[in-house]
């Protein structure tokens, strides 16, 4: 995890020691030399990743605004290409019961319906038919690789299109044979999985829908092909993720320095492009050419007094601003040490601000900018990580109250944990009742454990211990509750041993007591949240050490830290 630059490789999901070595080294760094005046306003470091410079707004045109945006979109398919394994194209079918996909089917319908009163005709009319085997010809040609010569110059040799056309018009065309001759080299080419497609084709007499299910299984061929090449480039691209992300990264800073508005662009071309919508995107290309200048001046003049990673620097300074605090409460404390300079690790500094992504509101905040790739996964590892807080939250309130008179029965704890997970799935959805499902979870447990003690011949749980473990579950969802405060300040602490370890999959920390229950679930989950992290730390180290060496030479020169020097 190199804030130095140096060229990574991904192929492992985490640091080595010698990563790790190098990383505290740039960090310890940012105390020494590379702290002075001089190297902060040097050009040395990286330009577009510092905060606000009080230089006069650069002016950006349109072009280079839409330029920014691509590069952003290109990176965050590969990004998402690399880490993501489950990553694959899905043609995008329309709802039938949608208007758009009424649209579809009609004049789909409509043009085989011609085609077969051109078939039928007397004579017949083969001309759109012979279009489409020369589009049907392009299709197959696309699947060969540069060595399939033999089969190439055969496809182009049975579907010549102007041998076709002299042989219609002396009525000597065969389009059944045409067509088997197609169902036959798509049978070669295709993909295992589309074998019963291909016998199914051989097995429909009508030509009309031979044709029809042919472009439909070529379509289905086209998303195979373009997901094998995906999963073939993958190890590729994981191996060379590092610098081309950090240097596409570099080039959307250097073309416009401000990032929201090129993630906003990004964003509605990529869904234009998924809906397939044109209209949208010259509404985009007029307003472009609407005024070009005027775009020019919004962006100049909202660029003005921002740096192009405000986020980024706003999330690295909080974790600054805490850190300093607990340094100064801990100065102050009665027997501490009295010493005027307060030291400031970086790396801790990073580590924390990592944490609070666990924490984050993703619905109402913004994440920072280097960060933006990898939202979704966050979001998702927060909302189970939510759940599993819970769930460890109501397991410490049944042991307390009723474990004394359950231990010895651990098929219980997982019956009891798996209906909480049922019970909790989609948790996170905006009309999602807690207190009404929590009630719900203390009922049953209580069930549960009155079962389980009648089966052993042991007296159940009275009333009143009942609706004291009812109300104590309910009361999990209010602000400050003891509980999960605890079993959150536990979770966090494990998190934050976690990202101090350099390869978490092969040496976990201890587990902190209270979550032996969600331990298996906690564990794949900071594996995951470590990975995430270590490999945003190789990518988006430099950026970070540039915005954290600005930040703790202005907290020195206000007297508020003094970096000492690493010890030699």
């Amino acid at each position: 995890m190199p804030f130095n630059g140096e060229k990574q490789c991904v192929g492992e999901d985490q640091t080595s020691d010698s990563d790790s070595s190098r990383f505290s080294e740039s960090m310890a760094s940012l105390s020494d030399y590379e702290c002075s005046r001089q190297s902060f306003t040097s050009n040395s470091s990286s330009k577009s990743s510092s905060p606000a410079s009080t230089s006069p707004p650069r002016v950006v045109t349109f072009d280079e605004v839409m330029a920014a945006a691509r590069n952003l979109s290109n990176m965050t398919l590969a990004h998402e290409i690399a880490v993501n394994e489950n990553f694959q194209l899905k043609q995008d079918a329309l709802p039938d019961n949608s208007l758009a996909g009424r649209v579809k089917h009609i004049v789909h319908q409509a043009f085989w319906d011609v085609l077969e009163s051109e078939l039928n005709a007397d004579p017949p009319e083969y001309e759109h038919a012979i279009k489409l085997f020369e589009e049907i010809r392009e299709i197959l040609l696309s699947f060969l690789t540069p060595c399939g010569n033999r089969l190439r110059n055969q496809i182009c040799e049975v579907l010549d299109t102007d041998l076709i056309r002299q042989q219609a018009e002396h009525s000597a065309v065969d389009i059944q044979g045409l067509a088997n001759y197609v169902i036959s080299t798509m049978g070669k080419l295709c993909a295992p999985v589309r074998d019963n497609d291909i016998r199914e084709l051989k097995a429909t007499g009508n030509i009309v829908e031979v044709l029809r299910q042919i472009f439909h299984v070529l379509d289905l061929m086209k998303m195979d092909m373009a997901n094998f090449t995906i999963r073939s480039l993958r190890p590729h691209l994981q191996r060379q993720l590092v610098e081309y992300e950090r240097t596409k990264f570099q080039e959307i800073l250097e073309e416009t320095p401000n990032f929201s508005v090129t993630k906003t662009l990004a964003d509605l071309a990529k869904k234009e492009m998924n809906h397939g919508r044109m209209k949208a995107a010259h509404k985009i290309e007029g307003k472009a050419k609407m005024s070009k200048q005027e775009s020019v001046r919004n962006l100049s003049r909202k660029d003005q007094g921002q740096g192009a990673l405000d986020q980024t620097t706003e999330w690295i300074k909080e974790s600054v601003n805490e850190e300093l605090l607990s340094l100064s409460e801990t100065a102050l404390t009665p027997g501490a040490e009295n010493s005027s300079k307060l030291s400031l690790s970086p790396t801790l500094v990073l580590n924390n601000s990592y944490l609070k992504l666990l924490q984050w509101d993703y619905q109402k905040k913004e994440l920072p900018e280097t960060l933006m790739t990898d939202g979704a996964r966050l979001q998702e590892l927060t909302e189970k990580l939510n759940q599993l807080k819970i769930i460890a939250c109501l397991s410490l309130i049944t042991n307390n109250m009723v474990g004394a008179i359950t231990e010895g029965l651990p098929e219980l704890a997982s019956r009891l944990k798996r209906i909480s997970a049922v019970l909790l799935e989609g948790m996170n959805k905006e009309t999602f009742n807690l207190k009404e499902v929590l009630n719900s979870i203390g009922v049953q447990t209580c069930v549960e454990v009155n079962k389980a003690l009648m089966e052993r011949g042991v007296p159940t749980l009275n009333a009143e211990i009942q609706a004291n473990l009812v109300g104590q579950f309910s009361s999990i969802e209010e602000e400050d509750n003891p509980i999960w405060s605890l079993i959150d300040k536990r979770i966090q602490l494990y998190m934050k041993s976690l990202l101090c370890l350099p390869i978490p999959q092969k040496c976990m920390p201890p587990m902190p007591g209270g979550l032996a229950v969600i331990q298996q679930e906690l564990e794949a989950l900071g594996s995951q949240y470590a990975n995430i992290v270590n490999l945003n730390k190789q990518v988006y180290g430099p950026f970070y050490a540039n915005i954290l060496r600005k930040l703790l030479f202005r907290e020195e020169t206000m007297g508020k830290v003094d970096a000492s020097p690493p010890a030699n």
